[in-house]
C-alpha cells in the first residue's frame, strides 16, 4: 500500500504557485471553487490510490480541526 508523502518534493516552487495563484485570475469565488473541484479531481485521478487520497483527506480534516478558533 503507498503512503502519502509528506516531505517537500517540487524542487521549484514558486512557479507552480504563480501558475495555481493565475489560475484563479478574474475568477468569481464560485468559480474558483470550481476551478479547485476540476483540479483536485484530475490530481486524484492521476493519483489513482484511493488509500493515499483518503488519507490525505483524513489528513487535512484534522488539520482544519485543529486550527478552528471558538
Amino acid at each position: 500500500m503507498a503512503k502519502l508523502h509528506l516531505e517537500p518534493r517540487i524542487q521549484n516552487p514558486d512557479p507552480l504557485y504563480k501558475a495555481l495563484a493565475y489560475l484563479h485570475t478574474d475568477l468569481s469565488a464560485e468559480e474558483s471553487l470550481v476551478v479547485n473541484a476540476k483540479l483536485l479531481f484530475l490530481l486524484i485521478n492521476h493519483i489513482g490510490d484511493e488509500a493515499v487520497v483518503y488519507e490525505a483527506i483524513d489528513l487535512v480534516r484534522k488539520d482544519m480541526d485543529s486550527s478552528r478558533v471558538e
